[in-house]
């Protein structure tokens, strides 16, 4: 018998004991935290909105939830219609994503990633719209007017829903003008506003001078602009910075300018002036 009993491994008896009073502790733990959680009442709920713009603030989605839904305090958590609330928020033009989660103290928090203007476009129409940074439109409010580049002129893109995507190559190329823009320091002081001429060529106002700053397209954005800046700093401080009616870079390789008359640099002053060695 006593031989019987030290052939026991009671280290292996003790480890399944111990395992299964694990067992039992959690499914008692979770069973007891699920009863909690159908019990839980929302006793604040807090708004947190992400993002650079101010289209919308607090209040405009405390507003808009208890129109919709109602009011949370006092209710019980597990019958607040997350997914519907997250699914409303997301259709408002101004919210890129919405989530909202509730703690164990009773606080329900609604996060709000807003959307960023990178453009306001005024089409030929004068309907007016603003764009972000994905290609999508975004309602103009007079509640809240970012400081951003202004697209006018031939440009027939309209807008007619909430979250209307781009549809014309034109309005593509102009946010890309606009991206290299806002990534260089001496662009965006100097650049105050882009025109579509009739042409349907991309031109830039400037913020000194008087000149037309044509581009053309969003192609070779990087070698026209190397070529303006090679133009402003060399050229113009020879000749005056209103010298030249026109200055045209549409074709990449060349700059044509306008002074009582159409000319344009030959082949090796445009190489000179991209290497900076005019």
């Amino acid at each position: 018998m006593l031989k019987k009993l030290r052939d026991i491994q009671w280290n292996r008896v003790l480890y399944f004991t111990l395992f299964f009073i694990g067992v039992i502790v959690v499914v008692v733990m979770m069973s007891l935290v699920g009863k909690r959680d159908e019990q839980q009442l929302c006793k604040e709920v807090k708004i947190v909105i992400e993002g650079t713009e101010a289209f919308i603030d607090q209040a405009d989605i405390s507003k808009l939830v208890q129109q919709n839904f109602g009011s949370f305090v006092g209710k019980k958590v597990n019958g607040i219609p997350f997914q519907g609330i997250e699914k409303s928020l997301k259709k408002l033009p101004y919210v890129s994503n919405a989530s909202i989660h509730a703690d164990m103290d009773g606080t329900v928090t609604i996060n709000i990633d807003q959307r960023e203007a990178v453009m306001r476009v005024i089409n030929k129409n004068g309907r007016e719209f603003y764009v972000d940074p994905k290609g999508l439109k975004i309602p103009t409010t007079l509640k809240y007017i970012p400081h951003i580049m202004v697209a006018t002129g031939n440009i027939a893109e309209g807008y007619n829903e909430a979250l209307d995507t781009i549809s014309t190559a034109l309005v593509k190329d102009l946010v890309k003008v606009v991206e290299f823009i806002r990534k260089d320091e001496l662009w965006s002081s100097q650049v105050v506003q882009i025109y579509v001429n009739a042409d349907k060529d991309i031109e830039l106002v400037p913020r000194v001078g008087t000149q037309q700053l044509i581009v053309g397209s969003a192609d070779s954005l990087e070698q026209k602009f190397e070529l303006l800046k090679a133009f402003y700093t060399q050229i113009m401080p020879k000749v005056g910075i209103n010298a030249y009616g026109v200055v045209n870079v549409k074709y990449g390789g060349q700059i044509i300018c306008e002074k009582r008359g159409t000319w344009s640099f030959s082949d090796d002053q445009t190489k000179k002036i991209a290497n900076n060695t005019l």
